[in-house]
């Protein structure tokens, strides 16, 4: 062989070596983006999944909490203006009150 030859070999070689990398990160590469394309809808779908369910719970306990409420207030006011005792007394006492100073004014 002679030094032309080699130096034909020499070009075939860096040209087919640099073509054969070339094609093998342009495909890894295009892995890489399917895989990380893959993954981010992935991601994205069960994040918003959970978020769902978040946003369910504290919906839920909020719900509980004003219905604990409501069923509390109701209960109070019920009792408010039932023939307790001392709901009794707190009237009689109101009554004898506005009485006396009706009787102190006449």
């Amino acid at each position: 062989m002679t030094a032309s030859d080699w130096s034909n070999f020499t070009l075939r070689l860096e040209e087919s070596l640099t073509n054969t990398l070339s094609h093998f990160l342009d495909n890894w590469r295009r892995n890489v983006t399917a895989a990380a394309n893959a993954l981010e809808n992935t991601m994205a779908e069960e994040n918003f999944r959970d978020v769902t369910w978040y946003l369910a719970v504290m919906i839920g306990i909020f719900a509980f909490i004003l219905v604990a409420m409501l069923v509390s207030t109701v209960k109070s006011k019920r009792r408010e203006h039932s023939n307790d005792p001392y709901h009794q007394y707190i009237k009689e006492d109101w009554t004898a009150q506005i009485q006396q100073s009706d009787t102190a004014s006449r």
